[in-house]
């Protein structure tokens, strides 16, 4: 007798009609059950293997992966014991496979693996059925078919490794791998090393092109502003515009780097162009700037164009509801050092503006104004003593921010009315009329006030004259005596140090004793006009200003020669302890060399020495400015060839100046040798130079006449020529070459060519 089969055993066909529902609850539900029924299914009716197929690429999931095992195992209970697959889940008392087992198995079973699509499926044929199998169990070929899932990279390799073959090649992944902050960061710590063609390359190649990462505002903000800093304006703007073409809204900072860019350009009229520009679109956008982005536009104007430009702009920013600070007038002060005839005038009415709105000044206006004085005249001496010595006229509206221009800027804030506005245009042109004032009075005025001050001064010369208008014997001695003139004209200099001037940087009116102005001609003279040295320091210190080294080195440039001022400099550092540096050395040496005293100026070199300081090829170039003699400018290039030092051009063009000067064309000869030995390419100012030593007068006739300084100029131009033909001339480098990235010819040739100056 046969024993009972259990009911969840029994087939399909075998249970009876009342043991159906017990029997249906029993079954296996589960994707590993399902897939079970289907193969044991497709076992007996092999017709139908294709359904397997199927099936199976549907749920090669690793959970029916593992249920397919775990079926399996319960199906081959009476099937002889095979090792399970490496992918499954082991029976028990089986030990799991190798790695490099399960890549033998893997590869030995028939199967091929499809890479392309990024999963692997299981494919073989399958064989006929076998004869005699008995009932519920599986053949060894069907249960030896292996299925396992996407494969990774590290199987890969112990496949490799186990085969002993060598792992190909591969191309770097080019996914995204950073984010765009990452690159900001990159890029600004590139930018802040002075390698702005790195960053420029790293956004550009690595972040654009091989990575594909979508930058942000910040990145091409943060690359406007290094190509700002070196006045690389062409890139600037087209960053600017590969901005606006990705959808990116330009942020303010966006707008200050692009002011700056075209400030530090190195062609200014290009640079104001493109400014007002952009100025003109984002009026039309009616976009609002704060006041750092219109301190950077005040800075174009400032460097770009003119007093009258800042002014306008000025008018905008108070018009806007800002409130002007140190620094917007400090540009203010850096336009007026462009008008080298009045600028110091214009520098002194736009620091008492300053002073009436109760703002301080700090180091960098005191610098400028001490700029004025060394670079800028006081124009017309009857218009400054009206600006500068008279008390404000009545009835004459100033710049002021009082407490209702507070009150006023909230309410333009909130209703920007026209009669606010109006009020605060009103300031700021009565201000631009107090400036230019000379252009707004009548001649007639001017003329009467000329004629006044010119009959008060002609009070004193009537005692020179005798009776009936003749001239008298002491006045005729006093006018052919010009030497004495002379001599008396620089002793009155030297008192005007001690005299009790009025400091014109103070806010108080200057005493009525003071009629007029004479002719303020030298930068010591302005400079006594704000006090002398001890006058505009004590000033400073008033305000909180810590002057620095650069303040004592526009004071050494500006003071009286051999002046005790002069002297008491360096007790100054010492006293408010400021470090010194070989540039204020270098300016004392270049004062002394302009006036001839070569030994003066060497005597500077030994105070350098004892603090600890070296000189530099700027110390030998300002040494030898005092070299017009022969014997001293040969002397200068042996020292250096002494101390191993090669003479740059700078040296090489200030001693051929001084020859040239003289007509010393055998020492000429001399320097062209020296420069010659030492390799030192000539630039574009010795070519010139020696091109006018070369050239024989106009009226020049060596058969009418002799000229002792003429004679030798055939033996220099016959050397010059030679000279010119085994030396390379030094080739002026573009100003934006060393920021530019790598680029095909084509495109770097076409660049070259728009980025002429005046394009």
């Amino acid at each position: 007798l046969c024993p009972a089969v259990p009911l969840k055993d029994m087939k399909l066909m075998d249970v009876k009609l009342g043991q159906l529902p017990t029997w249906l609850a029993m079954r296996d539900y589960t994707p590993g059950g399902i897939v079970g029924a289907v193969r044991r299914a497709a076992f007996w009716f092999g017709k139908f293997n294709f359904l397997l197929k199927l099936l199976v690429q549907v749920w090669s999931s690793p959970i029916s992966v593992f249920f397919l095992g775990d079926t399996k195992g319960k199906l081959q209970r009476s099937a002889p014991a095979q090792p399970p697959h490496p992918l499954r889940s082991p029976l028990p008392g089986w030990r799991p496979l190798s790695s490099s087992q399960a890549a033998r198995t893997a590869a030995g079973g028939g199967q091929r693996e499809i890479e392309g699509g990024g999963c692997a499926e299981a494919v073989g044929e399958e064989e006929d059925d076998d004869e005699g199998v008995e009932f519920g169990t599986l053949s060894s070929k069907f249960s030896s078919r292996k299925y396992y899932h996407k494969t990774t990279s590290r199987f890969k390799d112990l496949k490799l490794q186990d085969e002993g073959e060598d792992e190909p090649e591969r191309k770097p992944r080019r996914g995204p791998k950073n984010t765009p902050y990452w690159y900001f960061l990159q890029c600004k710590a590139l930018i802040k090393d002075d390698k702005l063609a790195e960053a420029l390359e790293m956004f550009e190649v690595q972040m654009l092109k091989e990575e594909c990462v979508r930058p942000t505002e910040s990145n091409y903000t943060v690359l406007i502003g290094g190509c700002g800093r070196v006045g690389y304006v062409k890139k600037a703007f087209r960053l600017y515009n590969d901005m606006k073409k990705r959808g990116l809204t330009p942020s303010e900072a966006t707008y200050t780097a692009l002011f700056n860019a075209c400030a530090e350009s190195p062609w200014k009229d290009s640079g104001l162009q493109s400014a007002l520009q952009l100025r003109q679109q984002l009026q039309s956008k009616n976009e609002e700037l704060n006041l750092i982005t219109y301190h950077a536009l005040l800075k174009v104007c400032a460097l770009c164009s003119d007093l009258r430009m800042c002014l306008d702009v000025l008018k905008e920013i108070v018009h806007k509801g800002h409130i002007p600070t140190a620094k917007t007038f400090s540009f203010l002060l850096m336009s007026c050092i462009k008008d080298s005839e009045s600028g110091f005038r214009y520098a002194l009415q736009v620091w008492r503006q300053m002073t009436k709105l109760g703002i301080k000044a700090d180091s960098h206006m005191y610098n400028l104004m001490l700029r004025a004085a060394r670079d800028c005249g006081i124009g017309d001496p009857v218009v400054a003593s009206e600006l500068l010595l008279r008390p404000a006229r009545e009835n004459s509206p100033q710049l002021r921010l009082t407490a209702g221009r507070q009150k006023e800027k909230v309410k333009s804030q909130r209703k920007k009315g026209s009669e606010s506005a109006a009020a605060v245009q009103l300031d700021v042109e009565a201000m631009e009329k107090q400036i230019f004032w000379e252009s707004l009075v009548q001649p007639k005025e001017l003329i009467q006030q000329q004629n006044k001050d010119r009959n008060q001064a002609e009070t004193e010369p009537e005692a020179l004259s005798g009776p009936g208008g003749a001239p008298s014997r002491t006045g005729a001695l006093m006018r052919r005596d010009q030497n004495k003139m002379e001599q008396e004209q620089m002793h009155l200099e030297q008192k005007l140090h001690f005299c009790n001037l009025p400091n014109l940087l103070d806010s108080r009116v200057p005493d009525a004793a003071m009629v007029s102005l004479g002719t303020v001609a030298t930068p010591s003279h302005r400079l006594a006009l704000m006090g002398d040295v001890e006058g505009f320091l004590s000033k400073m210190k008033q305000d909180n200003a810590e002057p620095n080294i650069k303040t004592f080195t526009l004071l050494a440039e500006l003071v009286e020669p051999q002046s005790p001022s002069e002297s008491s400099l360096l007790a100054l550092l010492d006293e408010r302890k400021v470090k010194v540096d070989v540039t204020f050395f270098n300016t004392l040496i270049r004062k002394k060399s302009k006036q001839g005293d070569l030994e003066g100026a060497k005597s500077v070199l030994p105070a350098l020495v004892k603090r600890g300081l070296s000189p530099n090829l700027q110390t030998f170039c300002n040494l030898a400015i005092a070299c017009h003699q022969e014997k001293d400018g040969l002397q200068l290039l042996s020292d250096l060839k002494r101390s191993g030092v090669t003479p740059n051009k700078y040296i090489y063009s200030t001693l051929i100046a001084g020859a040239v000067r003289q007509l010393n064309y055998q020492y000429l000869t001399e320097i062209l040798r020296d420069m010659r030995n030492n390799q030192v390419p000539p630039n574009e100012v010795i070519i010139r130079q020696l091109e006018f030593a070369a050239q024989y007068p106009p009226k020049f006739d060596r058969y009418k006449s002799k000229n002792s300084y003429l004679e030798k100029i055939d033996g220099f131009r016959g050397y010059y020529y030679r000279w010119l033909k085994v030396m390379a001339g030094e080739e002026t480098p573009h100003p934006w070459a060393k920021y530019r990235t790598a680029k095909p010819a084509d495109d770097k040739n076409e660049e070259d060519v728009q980025d002429q100056p005046g394009q």
